[in-house]
């Protein structure tokens, strides 16, 4: 089991919460032929952090940055759930058990399965613990 196989660039761009940010970087990537994956934005005290999964990751920090947004990489990954109730709870029982705090999440649902995207603080140890317990994790080249 190599665990960069499971770990997902994951592009964070803090910019001031107000109308047409979010235009503004949807444009940016439309204009780069950059597919969103996964979203998801939180605000805090009038600034806002959009974290995306995208397909091209390095040029959507170029693009970003270039117009002036702080950007950053963070390492992520990506567990495919059973979308049905108790899902979420089994990967947070798991993770919980072995004292993996999970730092943020956000989850997406597809035809095939519900997936969590998870920012955890003992990334290798999560991704071994999910894999050993005979969970799914989805591999980042689903996600470039």
């Amino acid at each position: 089991m190599d665990v960069k196989n499971y770990i997902i660039r994951q592009i964070s761009v803090f910019s001031e919460n107000k109308p047409g940010r979010l235009a503004s970087i949807a444009k940016a990537f439309q204009e780069e032929k950059i597919n969103i994956l996964a979203f998801s934005i939180a605000e805090a005290d009038g600034f806002g952090v959009v974290r995306a999964l995208v397909n091209q990751p390095d040029k959507a920090f170029k693009k970003l940055t270039s117009l002036g947004y702080n950007v950053a990489f963070t390492d992520v990954i990506a567990v495919k759930m059973k979308d049905e109730p108790g899902g979420l709870f089994e990967i947070a029982e798991l993770l919980g058990e072995a004292g993996i705090n999970m730092e943020y999440a956000y989850a997406y649902s597809g035809k095939e399965a519900a997936v969590l995207i998870i920012r955890v603080d003992h990334l290798d140890e999560a991704v071994s613990r999910i894999l050993t317990k005979g969970g799914t994790l989805l591999e980042a080249k689903v996600f470039s």
